[in-house]
């Protein structure tokens, strides 16, 4: 019959103080940071969300800027900007909203097409609200 002994085993010291000092600098970590930083999240506010026209001579008067801020507590990174039709054309920052930085999205309307018309804008971030919709409507005439 063998009998087992518990003899100190160097390797499992060292182990065990890599294991503790690890386990010891993961909790300060996480003691270190701030709560409301991981909650961060940006917050796109337009101006307006609608941009009406009125009534416009064909050719004429066609670009709209929709003015907004990030007042939120993290950078906004607009992803896509997607118009309900070829007719709309949205040109809109690239580079990160700050918190508290202004910003636009211009949109230009083919005033070439004759009639009333009311066309949506769809903002696609990581804001707060993913899904922004914008609105431009009109009514475009023959000049006078």
């Amino acid at each position: 019959m063998k009998t087992v002994t518990n003899q100190f085993n160097p390797t499992n010291n060292v182990l065990l103080k890599l294991m503790l000092l690890i386990a010891i600098s993961f909790s300060a970590f996480s003691f270190a940071q701030n709560p409301m930083d991981a909650k961060a999240i940006g917050i796109l506010t337009f101006e307006t969300n609608t941009i009406d026209y009125g009534t416009i001579e064909k050719g004429t008067n066609k670009k709209r800027v929709f003015t907004f801020k990030n007042t939120g507590k993290a950078p906004v990174f607009i992803t896509k900007v997607k118009t309900s039709c070829g007719c709309t054309v949205p040109n809109y920052p690239k580079a990160p909203i700050l918190p508290g930085e202004t910003a636009s999205i211009d949109v230009t309307y083919d005033t070439n097409r004759m009639g009333k018309f009311t066309k949506t804008i769809t903002v696609m971030s990581n804001a707060e609200e993913p899904l922004q919709r914008l609105t431009i409507k009109g009514n475009v005439i023959a000049k006078s």
